[in-house]
């Protein structure tokens, strides 16, 4: 089996077709076939479905997959081992991010660092906590940020601590005029909630100080909670970096005692880490870095 092999099983995986991954490998779709076919023969299991719905796993092919990124990665690193011993920064980086680090950080992040390395290309992958974690110990991603509830074992270098803020509708709090809420308040209010996957933070406040809350509406993404916050579906706690310019007519009150969540910046062995993606490391902590 070659690295061509490896690249067109990964990315027909990725793009869930055999006709999506040939346009973006510039390869003709029965050259895709024919590569994976022979991997396939030379295995002597199946590795994908093809169905109406597009392309799946098998078992097998789910073993596999994390084994395949590893072997590219290490191609990517050698590559960029070469780069750099010639005097060259290049590369490309996988960065995986939850959504408010998305939408807050990755865009500065992203022109800051080609402003310096325009030769080094970052890719950029959004999903929960979960899916960025299993992105890292599967190899799809290289570097990865986390809260620390939700780092599932992976190291990970501190970089900021986000309060955890009560968010409600405009007047929710009638007369009152304190800006902060207890915990005896929160409980009196109905709540929007999301997956353990998308607020583990929240969950684990909860669990702590042993607050029980009624919640009708359930889920998943942070605009989404705090749209039917601002409806009047409910109240829900949040990191206060979601709420950086967020365009809803809510009110955002501190609540006490205050709790953090801690953003981290995660990699699965830092040992291992490609020159560019060293770079990056070290770019995001000298530039974020506040704990």
């Amino acid at each position: 089996m070659t690295l061509l092999a490896y690249q067109v099983f990964k990315t027909v995986v990725e793009q869930g077709s055999y006709q999506s991954a040939a346009k973006l490998l510039n390869l003709t779709p029965s050259a895709v076939s024919h590569a994976i076919s022979s991997m396939e023969k030379e295995l002597g299991s199946r590795l994908l479905i093809r169905n109406k719905s597009g392309v799946s796993l098998t078992s097998f092919g789910e073993q596999l997959l994390p084994y395949i990124n590893s072997v590219l990665n290490s191609e990517e690193q050698l590559q960029q081992v070469i780069a750099e011993y010639n005097g060259l920064s290049r590369g490309t980086v996988k960065l995986g991010c939850f959504s408010s680090v998305c939408v807050n950080w990755v865009p500065d992040i992203v022109h800051g660092f080609k402003s310096r390395f325009p030769q080094i290309d970052i890719e950029v992958f959004q999903g929960t906590y979960d899916d960025v974690a299993g992105w890292l110990k599967n190899g799809v991603v290289d570097l990865g940020f986390l809260s620390a509830s939700s780092s599932a074992g992976l190291s990970m270098v501190s970089l900021y601590r986000d309060p955890l803020v009560c968010v409600g509708p405009k007047g929710f709090r009638g007369d009152r005029q304190l800006e902060v809420v207890s915990l005896e308040e929160l409980q009196s209010y109905s709540f929007v909630s999301q997956r353990e996957s998308c607020d583990a933070d929240i969950q684990n406040f909860m669990t702590k100080y042993q607050i029980e809350v009624y919640s009708n509406c359930h889920v998943v993404d942070d605009l989404s909670t705090i749209a039917m916050v601002a409806g009047g579906m409910g109240v829900c706690i949040m990191p206060e970096l979601v709420m950086k310019g967020a365009q809803y007519p809510v009110e955002i009150c501190a609540i006490e005692p205050c709790e953090y969540r801690t953003i981290g910046l995660s990699v699965l062995n830092a040992r291992t880490m490609g020159p560019a993606v060293q770079m990056l490391h070290q770019y995001i902590v000298e530039t974020y870095g506040s704990c």
